[in-house]
């Protein structure tokens, strides 16, 4: 049976994520902010064939509890195949005008988060020499551009510790993908006024995860990046 780890997984690229992988009978640990919302995917993935799903409503921006996740998992699937590293926040500004803590804001879940959970998985997967490590980042870790501020920063970082990540552990047969979509449609842009079909749908993200994962054991697809037909909103 494989195992997978996906952080905010109740909504937009974590869900269609977690749909995926259990249409193929992947048992999944789960986290996101609200036990209820976890609670709905938990009976939707089931019925797509997961062969388990543990949820643990979790708020990743705490270290203690970003490490309380990790061991959850842990104890709940065992060995790990795959670690997505999903849970994010964007809020918009600019750096020299955006509310004080916003960077501390973003970095503790963008980037510390990934960070906590990511040393907590890895030993397991040194052990067995193998793993994939997913981390969400995206476009705003490529190009600044305007009101990016510290979503961007905090994205560029993720970027970074992907690019370490996967130097470190090359020889160790474990993958590091680095994700980096442009606007992807979720409930978050529901009130934008863009239509969705000006976007990606969160399953193609889904699906590159998955062929990210099926290729060969001496494959390892490091950046992927996506953006809609038209380009970047």
């Amino acid at each position: 049976m494989k195992t997978m780890i996906i952080t905010g997984a109740t909504h937009g690229i974590g869900a269609a994520i977690a749909r995926r992988f259990a249409q193929e009978g992947f048992a999944l640990c789960i986290c996101a902010r609200q036990e209820q919302e976890l609670d709905t995917i938990r009976t939707e993935l089931n019925k797509l064939g997961a062969a388990a799903v543990y949820t643990m409503p979790a708020d990743l921006s705490n270290k203690e509890t970003a490490l309380a996740f990790a061991r959850f998992a842990l104890d709940s699937l065992g060995p790990v195949d795959i670690l997505v590293n999903n849970a994010g926040m964007f809020l918009p500004g600019d750096l020299c005008d955006e509310p004080e803590g916003q960077l501390e804001q973003m970095m503790q879940l963008n980037v510390y988060a990934a960070y906590a959970i990511t040393r907590g998985v890895v030993p397991g997967m040194k052990q067995r020499k193998s793993g994939h490590i997913f981390n969400m980042c995206s476009v705003a870790s490529l190009k600044a551009y305007p009101q990016g501020g510290s979503y961007s920063i905090s994205k560029y970082a993720l970027l970074g510790f992907s690019d370490n990540l996967r130097e470190e552990l090359k020889l160790h047969h474990i993958k590091v993908t680095a994700l980096c979509p442009g606007a992807t449609y979720s409930r978050s842009w529901q009130s934008s006024g863009v239509a969705e079909e000006r976007m990606i749908p969160a399953s193609d993200i889904a699906e590159l995860v998955w062929t990210s994962y099926k290729l060969s054991a001496g494959t390892d697809l490091e950046t992927i990046v996506v953006r809609p037909q038209f380009g970047d909103l």
